[in-house]
């Protein structure tokens, strides 16, 4: 795995560092709030994790899992929900968190269709925040890095579903992708 990846990115010390300042944020935020994280699977799992952990106030959690991209690299334009949040939204301070804002296109989606199920408030919070690409009007509250435009994997994010378990952010070699 660790021969597939061209370069770090995100160290997990910095990602350590950054995903609890961040759960620091969002406990000054939300406090007295009624704080539902919602996790887009399968990325955003890891991130998730350490980041619900961080979050020092009461919160609920849900999963969505949502496609976009198949086995590629970009994002195909179609949405299609694989799995739906199990909590009614009313009344819920939303709080969706993703692994990558990208081209912005997937998250501008959930959040229409969100909105749209009476939430109180609904903001984002997303590990990599990637400006280059944006195709969407949307931009995340919180984010923890501003990457370049190429293509990553590791703490989440995956290649054709592997790369998910990498400790760190990095680089993938364009040769493992262009087979």
């Amino acid at each position: 795995m660790k021969n597939d990846i061209l370069k770090i990115l995100v160290t997990e010390e910095e990602l350590k560092e950054k995903v609890n300042a961040l759960g620091e944020q969002i406990s000054r935020d939300y406090k007295g709030k009624n704080l539902l994280m919602v996790s887009v699977l399968k990325g955003s799992v890891v991130f998730m994790a350490d980041l619900m952990r961080a979050v020092t106030i009461p919160a609920k959690i849900d999963f969505m899992a949502v496609s976009s991209y198949g086995s590629g690299t970009k994002t195909s334009g179609v949405v299609k929900i694989i799995k739906d949040l199990d909590l009614d939204l009313h009344g819920y301070d939303v709080l969706i968190v993703e692994d990558i804002l990208d081209s912005g296109m997937t998250l501008q989606y959930i959040t229409e269709l969100l909105k749209a199920r009476g939430t109180k408030s609904i903001k984002i919070a997303t590990l990599l925040d990637k400006p280059s690409r944006r195709k969407a009007p949307i931009k995340a509250d919180y984010f923890c890095f501003d990457i370049p435009d190429e293509f990553v994997v590791g703490y989440g994010l995956d290649y054709d579903e592997a790369y998910r378990n990498f400790p760190a952010v990095g680089v993938l070699k364009p040769e493992v992708y262009t087979k």
